[in-house]
């Protein structure tokens, strides 16, 4: 029997949640019926009629605290897409739910920890039902996770082989980080500090690879010279710890460990901020190094972000940097045309659900990241729709 609804935004009256609303809205007629779902149908309605979607826009009661709601969304949609975090707190029941019943999920989740142990409860449920659960479908992992995929396509056709080494090099960005990451971090340090085995998984960059751990990483946590990035002109270009290289770097060994080690079972990623030459650039290294405002109470919160104008000045430029087992080189770039927490994401989660439920079909059942489950379909997509720009660039 067909469902009612292909996705349903679980979390539609927060901050993301309503910036995936007014993205959907500007999306016009995808083909894909959807609805709001919150734990208020008076604040869903306000909500609808402040970003001005039609009034018909069906209203949906969801509440993952609540095994009836659960149960009854389960029987009314195809996929959730939910932007209620820190998921620790709030989405194992959903996942399960959805494992369960073959439904599919998708979520901005950067909690390595939880993570696995969804994979661990939920992943064998998920590949009986057909669920397709794909974590991490905003600024953390995608652009990352979909240039990576792309170099290493890209090394294989050019070469005839992957990239045994890659790096992930922030050049710029502007924008900040959402009050959602900070709450993940925050509970994800509550849950290192309280539970057994959190912390070993936070420290292991194979977390997302059950029964596969690959050679030694680098631990991107220290301001240093970086020699790949040098322009011939003897000037130090120096790099420090990228703050979501903690995900990432997780995600693209997932995604590796997903398509058969396809990248190698030597494959060694990292993930590093660019600050610049010279001592200017080793000043700017070391501040970031020592930054600890993300942790802070004086953070975003959730269900806070920036202004609409603050979001569309925002943007992010990462480049890739493979290096093959003869010493060649490739370089591939991935832009972004909004903030990075807040713009570009509402817009690449919702492209991933679309995705996968119009593009990805094949893809069976089971816990994915977006390259593995959805690969170039979705790079031609943020493309196409999203203001995501991948492109190999000249050395």
């Amino acid at each position: 029997m067909p469902k009612e609804f292909d996705i349903v935004v679980h979390g539609a009256t927060g901050f993301t949640g309503r910036l995936v609303i007014e993205y959907l809205l500007t999306r016009g007629d995808t083909g894909l019926r959807w609805a709001m779902g919150g734990r208020s149908i008076e604040k869903l309605a306000a909500v609808r009629d402040e970003v001005g979607a039609p009034a018909s826009t069906p209203l949906v009661v969801t509440d993952s605290a609540d095994p009836a709601s659960l149960a009854a969304l389960m029987a009314r949609t195809r996929l959730v897409l939910t932007t209620v975090g820190p998921y620790q707190l709030y989405g194992s029941a959903l996942v399960q739910a959805c494992a369960v019943h073959g439904v599919d999920y998708v979520d901005l989740c950067g909690e390595p920890a939880w993570m696995r142990q969804m994979i661990d409860a939920h992943h064998a449920a998920a590949q009986a039902s057909g669920a397709r659960i794909v974590f991490s479908c905003g600024f953390d992992s995608i652009p990352f996770d979909l240039g990576v995929l792309m170099l290493q396509d890209q090394m294989v056709q050019r070469f005839g082989a992957p990239a045994p080494r890659v790096r992930g090099r922030v050049r710029k960005m502007k924008g900040t980080f959402s009050g959602g990451t900070a709450a993940s971090l925050k509970a994800t340090m509550a849950a290192a500090a309280t539970q057994p085995g959190v912390l070993d998984l936070l420290r292991n960059p194979f977390a997302l690879t059950p029964g596969f751990e690959g050679p030694k990483q680098p631990s991107g946590n220290k301001p240093m010279v970086d020699e790949a990035l040098s322009d011939g002109t003897g000037t130090d270009t120096w790099v420090a710890p990228f703050v979501m290289a903690a995900i990432n770097t997780r995600n693209v060994h997932r995604s590796n460990f997903l398509l058969q080690q396809a990248w190698g079972a030597d494959f060694v990623y990292d993930e590093m901020l660019v600050t610049g030459p010279g001592e200017k650039g080793q000043a700017i290294a070391e501040a970031v190094a020592a930054d600890k405002s993300l942790a802070s109470d004086d953070g975003p919160k959730p269900g806070e972000g920036p202004s609409r104008a603050e979001r569309e000045a925002g943007f992010y430029d990462v480049l890739f940097l493979g290096t093959g087992r003869n010493g060649e080189t490739l370089r591939v770039g991935v832009q972004g045309d909004r903030d990075p927490g807040y713009g570009s994401t509402s817009k690449m989660i919702a492209e991933s659900a679309m995705c996968l439920l119009q593009d990805a079909t094949s893809t069976p059942g089971g816990i994915w990241t977006p390259a593995a489950a959805m690969g170039q379909r979705l790079i031609d997509r943020l493309q196409a729709h999203a203001g995501l720009r991948f492109a190999v660039e000249a050395p």
